[in-house]
């Protein structure tokens, strides 16, 4: 075995998927899963489920044409997508502190200032520590008495810089949308979203436990079904850190 492989072997995994089911927090135009024992070792030797779920649900991946019209759809992500160096902004304690924190261009290079320019072809988390919500879909959405859900994400500026500064590859993040809860109020619009798969991108929403990661050096692994003509799909999400 080469040490190439030895070295992937030994690595150590983290687990970046939650767990779905019916209690999940979830967007507001969706429907729990669903759930249909169809066969029991019992009855029929062999025991297997049907279930009913939108395709972005739980910690999932967006292909281009889940917003983009005509661009590509999830069966036209390559594998050699879905398998990137991982970069992560570690803004846990900006979130902390203001629930409506984004991510701009000048908190990217504040980045950059401290490790390194990101290179092209990487995928970019955004590490809020949201996911630590995820048990109280209350906590999760975080909404006033006036509906406003008050949440991070991402501004546009920041994803040009990404996309066409830096080549990203993908972004993921932990909460439901890319953009900010009272953007999306604002503008009854995720205009965040629509820009980043408009560029022919993709990216992972709900993702777990980031702030296990090292700022950067680990290796995502994205594992969606291949699914003819989805447009998202719940994923498998993984981490590869180097034990050295």
């Amino acid at each position: 075995m080469s040490q190439d492989l030895s070295q992937l072997l030994n690595a150590k995994r983290i687990d970046l998927s939650h767990e779905l089911h019916e209690n999940i927090p979830l967007f507001n135009a969706f429907s729990p899963i669903q759930e249909k024992t169809l066969n029991t070792i019992e009855e029929d030797g062999f025991y297997a489920k049907e279930y009913t779920l939108a395709t972005s649900y739980g910690t999932h991946i967006d292909s281009p044409g889940h917003f983009a019209a005509g661009k590509r759809l999830l069966d036209g992500v390559g594998l050699d997508e879905l398998i990137l160096p991982l970069y992560v902004l570690h803004l846990e304690k900006e979130v902390a502190a203001d629930p409506d924190f984004s991510v701009t261009k000048d908190v990217i290079l504040d980045y950059e200032a401290d490790h390194g320019k990101i290179p092209a072809g990487t995928f970019v988390a955004f590490a809020s520590d949201w996911s630590k919500r995820w048990d109280d879909p209350k906590a999760f959405y975080n909404e006033d008495e006036n509906g406003i859900a008050h949440t991070p994400g991402w501004t546009v500026e920041a994803l040009e810089f990404l996309a066409h500064e830096r080549d990203v590859k993908a972004i993921g993040h932990e909460n439901l949308d890319t953009d900010p809860g009272h953007v999306y109020h604002d503008q009854e619009a995720l205009p965040g979203e629509f820009y980043w798969l408009d560029q022919d991108r993709y990216q992972v929403e709900v993702l777990n436990n980031l702030s296990a990661l090292p700022t950067q050096g680990a290796v995502i692994v994205v594992a969606p079904l291949k699914v003819k003509g989805a447009p998202s799909f719940p994923a498998r999400v993984y981490a590869l850190v180097s034990e050295d």
